[in-house]
Order: C-alpha cells, then structure tokens, then sequence
C-alpha cells in the first residue's frame, strides 16, 4: 500500500471506541381513566408490589417525567443486553403496567470515543511501517483498546447518577452536503471533539453526563443522559455548546426528555397525582 492510499485509509478511519453497560429508556404515559376506576385499597396494593419489585433490581431507577411526552420514565443499566431484557420484562409482568401505555424507548450502551488515541495510535503504527488492515495492525489497536480500557474501566460501568434532575435526549452527526461528518478527516474531528469536549469539564461537578452509542440498537446514533441537582445547568450547557462547531455544523438533536428521579418506594406517590421525594 503506498504512502498516499495509507494516509487516505486513516483519514476516513471511524473512531475507536470503548463499549461498556447497555441501557433500556423505557417512557410510559400513565392510564389515569382506568388507574381511578380502582378501590383505593387495589391502588395500594398494585403500587406496593411495583415499589418492592422495582426497589430491589439494582441499577433500575423511576423518573417522574415532566411534559406531554409521558408521566413515567425507567432507567435500566445492565451488564448485558439479555439482562436488559430481562428487566424490561420484569416490568412488563407487574399489575402496575396494565396502566402503563409505551411513549418510547431507547436501547444504546455506554461509549467513550477515543478520538486523541486513535490519532495517535495510527501515527504510531504507520511511522514503524504497519499498513491498515493486516493482522500487526489489528493486533496493534487491539493492545492500545484493552490499555485504555483498564484506565476507563469505572466509567464503562454505568450506575445511574444519585441526583434529582434527569435530562435525555438522542442525536446523529450531520450528514448534509458539506456538513457530512463522516466525511471529515479523522484529526479534523479529533480537533473539533476535543473543542468541544472543553465547554463539557466546565461544568464537571455541576452536571454527570453519560453518553451511549445506539448505531445499530435505535433510530439515533447516540444517547445523552445528563444528571445534576439543578437543572438550569442543562439549559447553561446544551446552549453553550450550540455555539462550538462541532454542534452548530455537525449535530442534529432528537427529542429532550426531562425528568426528577425517585425513590421506588416513592411510586405510590406518583400515582396519586402527587411529586416522589429523592433524597440523594
């Protein structure tokens, strides 16, 4: 392969990535009509049974959702997607979902792009001469993946944040014309994801973000869950980050879903017509 079809091959190469947890957005309205056609005795024990069921499956939690787009929303990390279904299972054989009527969902799993050490690993290879495609060169971003995966490894492994306010929502990168992000050479979008990476640990502390890949799993290319006990700080961020290149050229956003995470054993709460209290 000579020089040029190697500096070609790397130019177009897909990020590596890092997959960790599968994760099920389940959004529900709630039957109200038919919810008050029960005894109040039947409403308590029906909420009882989902409280204990869904207080002991761990990494599941309730988010009472605020808006039009559903009155329930469950978050179910697991470790893999056999168990993802599974849950979502469990919570389809619980009376309490003879009220629940399905908005949407969202299947995707933790990702971290490794844009920086995909540059630098394919410089490293092509320097010492290892072309694209052959087995040293797989071997060599196989090495570099498990290196990063055992620095990453406790972020791989979702747990749904301890705070109140829940923003969701999925995306695409643009493929319009010369917007095409796919098109880009790869430093090009290294350089912009780190840009736009920084206006991100402004707010460390203030705002826990999750970012899951869904190419293959549903209708958008990725999943963002933000969590922060204020949630003036979604609207701070999302907006900041309007103006960096890689979202104002490149990103295309679905939906937003906001939500305030409760204690399961809060539900009974929520199907009172009253707002779960969540003590972090």
């Amino acid at each position: 392969m000579s020089t040029e079809s190697v500096r070609d091959a790397l130019s177009s190469a897909p990020p590596l990535t890092l997959d960790g947890s599968p994760i099920l957005h389940q959004m529900f309205q709630i039957n109200w009509k038919a919810w008050r056609q029960l005894n109040a005795d039947t409403q308590r024990d029906v909420a009882q049974e989902a409280s204990l069921a869904l207080g002991a499956l761990k990494n599941t939690a309730p988010f009472a959702m605020i808006g039009h787009k559903g009155d329930l929303m469950m978050i179910h990390f697991r470790e893999t997607f056999d168990q993802l279904h599974q849950a979502q299972s469990q919570v389809a054989r619980l009376r309490l979902s003879d009220f629940l009527e399905p908005t949407t969902s969202y299947v995707s799993v933790v990702e971290l792009g490794l844009y920086d050490s995909t540059v630098k690993l394919h410089a490293s290879a092509t320097e010492r001469g290892i072309a694209p495609g052959t087995p040293e060169w797989e071997k060599e971003m196989a090495e570099g993946l498990e290196i990063s995966r055992k620095a990453m490894a406790q972020r791989l492994t979702g747990e749904i944040p301890s705070r109140r306010y829940h923003c969701f929502y999925p995306m695409d990168k643009k493929r319009d014309g010369q917007d095409n992000w796919y098109s880009l050479p790869i430093t090009e979008r290294k350089d912009l994801m780190i840009d736009h990476g920084k206006i991100g640990r402004k707010y460390a502390g203030a705002v826990t973000q999750i970012i899951s890949g869904s190419i293959g799993f549903d209708n958008w290319e990725w999943g963002v869950d933000l969590f922060a006990d204020d949630p003036l700080v979604f609207k701070k961020l999302i907006y900041e980050m309007r103006f960096d290149e890689a979202s104002a050229r490149y990103a295309a956003f679905g939906p937003f879903y906001l939500s305030l995470q409760f204690e399961a054993s809060g539900l009974a709460k929520l199907m009172q017509g009253q707002t779960p209290a969540f003590t972090s």
